[in-house]
């Protein structure tokens, strides 16, 4: 079938250009962007009445709960939660119960993605066993079992010699190590960052060098071995001069930061909201507009969810004992355009760090507005005025820190693979 989208405002990330034009679509992918209108068109035409269309958002770093914990998030909820905030790809983590670390755990979530979710799901696994970061997994079959990338999330590996026999086998292999840079010591039941507020608050903290502690061992480790790096999630400002550094001498090094340390910042905790509590916990100010000009820069390449569900049960604890993380597959897109709307980002930028960017980095076709690439794109009005319910979140989970907040942004319709999986 071949759809016309006219009177559109594209969004072209890969040549960092927003013009008025139109996009054509056969069967799964698309087979002309032109500038204008399009004379003639056979087929079904779809009106975008000048909003904006854009690449589907390919998200680096979703936690979906099965297997182990399917009450928190499934498959289903999880891809109707993405498909609703125009996300394409969900590249999943491996922190699960138990932890996707052996061929048959990962062809079990392929194929429970494959039938549940109505938008593209990338598994990754454990680099290693129980995510113990005592022994390594088997690379080679569980990257033939379809595992894009390796990551034991936030247990950091502790044993320097094990890490590094993990990212020589897997630079042996092609493979992309995702890890979390964090000193495990010095952020060990830490749940705020150092600081007036936390001291104030009563709260166990982490200072901001823990991050770039890790990060220096890390591309130092990177340097020796040679292999393929991804720092998951950069959140403070002292840890920007080691991945430029890391960068600038050639290494094959890229970073992400979540959405939510790009929008908010300490303060947001106020009077001890556990919905506010995450890993790496929210930091000052200073570094979240840090943050902000390393991602319209490029010096961090990706931006993601790092969508984390919680049920009540763990959340409605005191702030030290409640579990960290939050949800944001529906809510990454109208938080990103809250740096749009302020002027401190242009639409092309966020679109190359939300999708063009982490399929570059998986070797994926997508995450582009040109002919030959998939037809997974997203029909958004950028300036839509609303308030946050988190009722109306399609995820199992709402532990959303923007409940209640005033947003900007939503998303008319989803399409992955040429096909609509989403209309508002």
């Amino acid at each position: 079938m071949t759809l016309h989208f006219i009177n559109a405002m594209l969004i072209d990330p890969e040549n960092g250009t927003e013009f008025s034009g139109s996009v054509t679509v056969d069967g799964a992918f698309i087979s002309a962007v032109t500038a204008g209108g399009i004379a003639n068109p056979i087929g079904e035409v779809i009106d975008c009445r000048g909003k904006f269309l854009a690449p589907g958002i390919v998200d680096l770093g979703v936690k979906v709960c099965e297997p182990g914990e399917r009450h928190k998030e499934s498959y289903r909820s999880a891809g109707l939660a993405a498909a609703k905030g125009g996300v394409t790809t969900m590249v999943t983590r491996p922190d699960t119960t138990p932890a996707i670390d052996s061929p048959e755990t990962l062809e079990f979530v392929t194929r429970r993605a494959n039938e549940a979710s109505p938008v593209h799901v990338l598994p990754m696994a454990a680099l290693t066993k129980g995510r113990e970061g005592r022994e390594m997994t088997e690379i080679g079959f569980l990257m033939d079992a379809g595992a894009v990338a390796f990551t034991d999330c936030d247990h950091v590996i502790t044993d320097t010699r094990v890490f590094s026999r993990a990212l020589t086998y897997a630079r042996s292999l092609g493979a992309l190590v995702i890890a979390h840079p964090q000193e495990p010591v010095l952020s060990k039941g830490a749940a705020a960052t150092s600081g007036k507020f936390a001291s104030l608050r009563g709260l166990p903290a982490v200072s901001a060098m823990a991050e770039r502690m890790a990060l220096d061992r890390d591309m130092a480790l990177v340097e020796m071995t040679g292999a393929k790096y991804h720092a998951d999630q950069i959140t403070t400002a002292r840890a920007l001069p080691p991945l430029a550094r890391a960068k600038a001498n050639g290494l094959d090094v890229t970073a992400g930061v979540g959405i939510h340390h790009l929008t908010l910042n300490a303060l947001d905790v106020a009077n001890y909201r556990t919905f506010f509590k995450l890993k790496p916990p929210l930091r000052e100010e200073e570094d979240r507009l840090a943050m902000v000009e390393a991602v319209a820069s490029g010096l961090i390449d990706i931006v993601c969810s790092m969508h984390t569900p919680q049920d009540e049960e763990s959340k409605r604890l005191p702030f030290e004992e409640a579990a960290s993380g939050a949800v944001g597959l529906e809510t990454l897109l109208p938080a990103a355009l809250r740096l749009w709307h302020s002027g401190m980002i242009t639409l092309p930028q966020l679109w190359r760090a939300l999708s063009f960017n982490p399929a570059q980095r998986l070797g994926l076709p997508s995450g582009r507005l040109a002919a030959g690439a998939p037809a997974d794109l997203v029909l958004f009005d950028g300036h839509t005025p609303f308030v946050m319910d988190r009722a109306t979140l399609r995820s199992k989970s709402r532990n959303t820190p923007f409940d209640g907040v005033r947003m900007q942004g939503k998303v008319l319709t989803t399409y992955v693979s040429g096909a609509c999986v989403y209309t508002a």
